[in-house]
């Protein structure tokens, strides 16, 4: 019974966040959503912080899965590589709960959910480093710092997908793949 009571505190938790923001919602709210009283909550749960920490940790393991799932093993590098990232930012979009995060962190910038902005960034970049590092281990890829490479490939990858179409027409999945491949994979040299 009482991991069912955890797992609706945490359920009614992400309901919360996603609807209101982490700055916006309340113990009583949880629990009212919940159907539990606040001291449940406590049983569980040191604070909103913990709570909040809880659904991030699990958010990051489902956006790895997505990420792993999205992967063929029969596909080049690159190729594994565009598809796990185009997953993760897929998923950044459609998740509701990140929705609203990315919301807050840019409207009010409050401390915690920056905070978790660093620590899903974190997992994204330590998750392609790992990609990487097997990569090189296998002979796919070059020698390379895989941390700088990890971080070039997300950032390169975000531009394309979110800051481009800020001025653009939104990139075709094929195409970001397509530029992927030339600038991370080919370079731009003609030898």
């Amino acid at each position: 019974m009482a991991i069912d009571r955890k797992q609706l505190i945490i359920e009614a938790a992400t309901k919360s966040f996603s609807l209101f923001g982490f700055k916006a919602t309340t113990m009583d709210q949880v629990a009212k959503i919940a159907n539990v009283g606040k001291g449940t909550i406590y049983t569980f749960f040191k604070n909103k912080e913990e709570l909040f920490d809880e659904i991030i940790s699990s958010l990051i393991s489902e956006m790895k899965r997505a990420a792993d799932e999205a992967m063929d093993s029969t596909l080049s590098f690159h190729e594994k590589v565009h598809r796990g990232l185009y997953q993760i930012l897929e998923f950044r979009l459609k998740h509701q709960l990140t929705i609203k995060l990315f919301q807050e962190e840019k409207e009010m910038g409050t401390p915690a959910v920056m905070e978790v902005m660093i620590k899903l960034e974190d997992a994204i970049l330590g998750y392609l480093k790992e990609k990487i590092i097997a990569a090189i281990d296998k002979g796919e890829i070059q020698e390379c710092n895989p941390e700088v490479t990890a971080f070039i490939m997300l950032k390169l990858y975000v531009a394309l997908i979110f800051d481009w179409e800020k001025r653009n027409e939104p990139l075709e999945k094929e195409e970001i793949a397509k530029l992927f491949e030339q600038y991370i994979f080919k370079g731009l040299s003609n030898r």
